[in-house]
């Protein structure tokens, strides 16, 4: 395949004996400043005229120059190509004399905390004690990809592509951007049957994946300097960061054994973010005692509730509780769903239920943002519902992630009683376990690593006063022998 070569170079002086080196000089600028990429296949010597103006020979002279100096290789067979590996490779800084600026950003953005939280799942590069033995990763909310049925979504993926190819999707008012109509019809029967949340498909916007959500949320329900929003605290970074974001005076608030402390809520607050079914790090549920006393409470003060249902699928208890957003709070109750866990990450997708009255703001939010999310992944999502096949997915992944929390509960109960207590769940793909100890195990998570084992503290999680603290074990993509393997590091670890 002929490759796209379409950098502009300064033509040399007719008859000067410089050809050959000028254009060695503009060829080797343009791979160290980037224009010509790393692995980048350059034209072939027999097309020198076409491209450069200068003959074969002269080409070839100058590859060989290039290729002395280490900036291109050739390729028996395939030609000549721009090096992997630079021989010396300044930074672009240096190269252009630019300094480090900031004054032209938004300073929000530059903040410790605000870093730290929307990077929360990044730790530090260390050396791991054996190349060969893969990270043992405890951390929260990750999806083991390897166990989705990847060719049952290809092939009805691949079906929806041919029906767009024989009747491409219609172009209409930013209304129809609210999201594909087969896939909202299909995530009300999801919701309904999965977490009792009974709404229409008028009532559901798709984003790309829960984050968008909140970013929306936070776009549409906050006037920057006055709404102050409450948050769980411990809580999930990234979706206060969204508000914080739009101006939000956040509050953050206290979180027991009953989940979310309603009578410590702000009288002036405006909006109520918090995860009801699966306290996000923590664990626990919110009790229904608790639930009727926070739709009472947003009703008589005017706010709005932002209810995280990120991985309600899965229950691990033989009675069901519906979400906070049943039809009688449905006034009140923005509800946020996604498909990264239950489905995949990399899917970006995620949906929000809102009411009525806020629905055409968000919708046109969502258009500034990016018009809608891709149609055919829309209809390929759709249709792996409709088939019957998320369910089926989630069945089994729920018999799977109940075996894992059982036996980590055991573990954890059996051999670091002296350490931790875990924290009783109902839902989810992670469980906590709260240290009988107020020090701070972040120390013990940064040990580990060195180890090759990957696990958070609560402290990762707190935007106010750190009232507890513990440890978080994420089940979601490790296997027995990786879960006891992970807590033999931590046990020897402890024991020194």
């Amino acid at each position: 395949m002929k490759p796209f070569f379409e950098i502009e170079l300064v033509p040399t002086e007719p008859g000067s004996r410089n050809v050959a080196r000028n254009l060695q000089a503009q060829l080797k600028a343009a791979i160290v400043d980037g224009r010509l990429p790393l692995g980048a296949q350059l034209p072939a010597t027999r097309q020198a005229r076409a491209f450069f103006g200068v003959s074969r020979n002269t080409l070839a002279e100058v590859y060989d120059a290039l290729l002395n100096e280490g900036y291109v290789v050739a390729r028996r067979g395939a030609g000549t190509f721009v090096a992997e590996t630079l021989p010396k490779a300044p930074s672009r800084a240096k190269r252009s004399g630019a300094r480090a600026s900031t004054h032209r950003l938004n300073t929000f953005w530059l903040r410790p905390e605000v870093t730290a939280a929307m990077g929360f799942w990044r730790d530090p590069p260390v050396q791991p004690t054996s190349r060969r033995a893969p990270a043992i990763d405890l951390r929260p909310a990750l999806v083991d990809s390897r166990l989705f049925p990847h060719e049952i979504f290809r092939r009805v993926t691949a079906k929806q592509l041919r029906t767009l190819e024989r009747k491409p999707a219609s172009y209409r008012s930013p209304q129809g951007n609210q999201g594909n109509y087969h896939l909202r019809n299909a995530i009300t029967r999801h919701i309904a049957l999965t977490r009792a949340v009974a709404c229409h498909a008028d009532d559901v916007l798709v984003t790309s994946g829960a984050q968008q959500a909140f970013d929306l949320l936070a776009r549409v329900l906050v006037v920057p300097g006055e709404t102050v929003v409450a948050v769980e605290d411990p809580g999930y970074p990234p979706m206060r960061v969204a508000f914080a974001a739009a101006g939000a005076k956040l509050v953050p608030v206290g979180v027991d054994d009953e989940g979310l402390m309603v009578d410590r809520l702000p009288a002036d607050v405006g909006v109520i973010c918090l995860c009801p079914s699966h306290q996000f790090p923590l664990g626990v549920t919110m009790s229904a005692r608790r639930r009727r006393a926070l739709v009472e409470f947003a009703r008589r003060h005017h706010a709005v509730i932002v209810e995280d249902d990120y991985d309600g699928e899965f229950r691990h208890d033989s009675s069901p509780l519906s979400a906070l957003r049943t039809h009688e709070a449905a006034d009140v109750v923005f509800y946020v769903g996604t498909f990264s866990k239950c489905m995949l990450p990399t899917l970006r997708l995620g949906f929000l239920v809102a009411p009525e009255w806020a629905m055409p703001t968000l919708i046109a939010a969502k258009n500034c943002l990016d018009w809608h999310c891709p149609t055919p992944l829309q209809r390929g999502v759709a249709a792996f519902i409709d088939e019957g096949h998320l369910t089926r997915h989630v069945r089994n992944m729920r018999q799977l992630y109940q075996r894992r929390r059982e036996h980590l509960t055991q573990r954890l109960t059996t051999d670091f009683g002296e350490w931790l207590a875990p924290i009783p769940s109902l839902y989810g793909m992670h469980l906590s376990a709260q240290a009988h100890s107020s020090d701070d195990w972040e120390p013990v998570t940064k040990a580990l690593l060195q180890a090759n084992v990957k696990l958070h503290s609560f402290s990762r999680y707190f935007l106010g006063r750190e009232t507890r603290t513990g440890l978080i074990f994420g089940f979601g993509c490790v296997d027995f022998a990786m879960i006891d393997r992970g807590l033999s590091a931590l046990r020897k670890l402890l024991s020194k």
